[in-house]
């Protein structure tokens, strides 16, 4: 039980609970990404379904079933990176078809987001026609790869890389179309008529993750399930942090906290799980082994926008600092410091220029991702927003915290700017250019703003 998930103590706490049959109803994982919170999730699924003992190896058709993502009894509800585990799954098996353990994670890897488009949740959603082609194409040609063990391992590399990248294409397609960054209020009623319906098992389990990404009207419904869970169901919700929940929330889970793993549990992992090792020369300082190399798959275009995100954060930093001097703010310049440290060298791999002002950084963002035309705006400006995160993470420091909540309000509202109001791109990011370089002009400025 549990035997998966490496240099974590919250799962031992868990494996206490169940085997003592103290298992809250409602439960948050918290922690940083790559810290196992969804791979836990889905163990304690298992686990609790289990026919006899919740040993991984078990051969119940419960775990069987479990294991290879099939059971009715789990429902998989939230945004997650899908891509980066999808695509560093299908390295680690194409460079040893023949592993069964990899086969596995690739598989798992597919069916994690096809669970995320289940009919409990999408029935009715105008999305579910557009995405019908790719959803029944994956789902068949995974049927079709899973059941063909042997040939697998015996096809030629070519045939196998073919296979590989249909499946491949048909997932992207589906992460790219079908998910928002807020969880649907939509999908969380349906999961709560799905919760009281009786299991085909011993126990239903909904995992939400990012839990803390829905609006009022998804919070409210969640709220009404987690007040009366049904016996037969265990839901799990999961955050970077916890305070990213609301309050009201909060009192009705029972926490358990992952922590950022240590250089060598990260290196066993990506040996263990992955079947490889790390170069670590590209790391990013401060951040997490296991992220670089996952990340480290993802397509040229992708690592492009972190990269052009690294020079928008450095740049901001330093221009804040010169902001900082000529208005006279006193505050603590830390966090700005650590963001321009931690990210200087990534955005240096692009050999652009440094910009002066805020202007100049809009026209550099905007002539290196072709005015935004065939890709979101609104996904860049995310993938910021994890970065700045990381570091607000990465270090005990009370600052570090309110400056990432300035971040994440500015950004969030420049999200909606170009989601859901139609601002053109140009005016968004200078818009929020300016605001945030007023609000890294010093901590204490930035507490001001907070308190009102």
């Amino acid at each position: 039980m549990f035997e998966n998930i490496i240099e974590q103590s919250a799962v031992l706490q868990l494996r206490d609970d169940i085997v003592n049959n103290k298992a809250a109803p409602s439960m948050l994982f918290f922690g940083p990404p790559d810290s196992g919170k969804g791979s836990a999730a889905l163990e304690l699924s298992r686990s609790l379904s289990c026919e006899k003992d919740g040993a991984w190896k078990c051969g119940c058709s419960s775990c069987g079933l479990h294991r290879v993502l099939l059971n009715d009894d789990l429902l998989l509800i939230g945004k997650h990176s899908f891509s980066r585990e999808i695509l560093v799954s299908m390295s680690a098996f194409l460079k040893n078809p023949s592993n069964p353990g990899v086969k596995l994670l690739f598989f798992r890897s597919l069916r994690k987001l096809l669970i995320s488009f289940s009919p409990v949740l999408m029935e009715d959603d105008p999305k579910l026609s557009k995405m019908s082609s790719n959803l029944n194409s994956l789902d068949e040609n995974l049927t079709a790869f899973w059941a063909d063990a042997d040939k697998d391992a015996a096809s030629s590399g070519s045939a196998l890389e073919k296979t590989c990248a249909a499946l491949v294409k048909d997932a992207l397609a589906l992460e790219k179309e079908g998910f928002g960054s807020i969880i649907p209020a939509s999908h969380i009623r349906r999961a709560g008529y799905w919760c009281r319906l009786a299991p085909n098992g011993k126990r239903k389990t909904l995992i939400i993750e990012n839990a803390d990404n829905m609006r009022e009207e998804g919070r409210n419904s969640l709220l009404k399930l987690l007040e009366e869970p049904p016996e037969s169901v265990s839901i799990v919700l999961t955050s970077v942090r916890r305070e990213k929940i609301i309050q009201t929330v909060l009192s009705r889970v029972r926490p358990y906290r992952f922590l950022k793993r240590s250089e060598d549990s990260e290196k066993e992992i990506i040996r263990r799980v992955f079947q490889d090792s790390l170069s670590e020369k590209n790391v990013i300082k401060g951040g997490s082994l296991l992220s670089a190399y996952i990340d480290s798959f993802l397509p040229e275009d992708a690592g492009k926008t972190k990269a052009l995100a690294a020079w928008f954060i450095v740049s901001l930093a330093r221009i804040s600092l010169i902001y900082s001097k000529k208005t006279g703010y006193g505050g603590s310049h830390k966090f700005i410091n650590a963001l321009g440290e931690r990210y200087a060298p990534l955005a240096e791999t692009l050999g652009l220029d440094r910009a002066v002002n805020g202007m100049s950084v809009t026209k550099t963002v905007l002539s290196q991702c072709g005015n935004f035309k065939e890709q979101s705006l609104s996904e860049f400006l995310k993938t910021c927003l994890e970065m700045i995160g990381s570091t607000a993470r990465h270090e005990d420091e009370p600052d570090f915290i309110v400056y990432g909540d300035i971040f994440k309000k500015h950004i969030g509202e420049a999200v909606t700017a170009w989601d859901v109001l139609n601002v053109g791109a140009a005016s968004v990011l200078e818009n929020l250019f300016y605001k945030l370089k007023t609000s890294c002009a010093g901590v204490k400025a930035c507490a001001r703003s907070v308190n009102g």
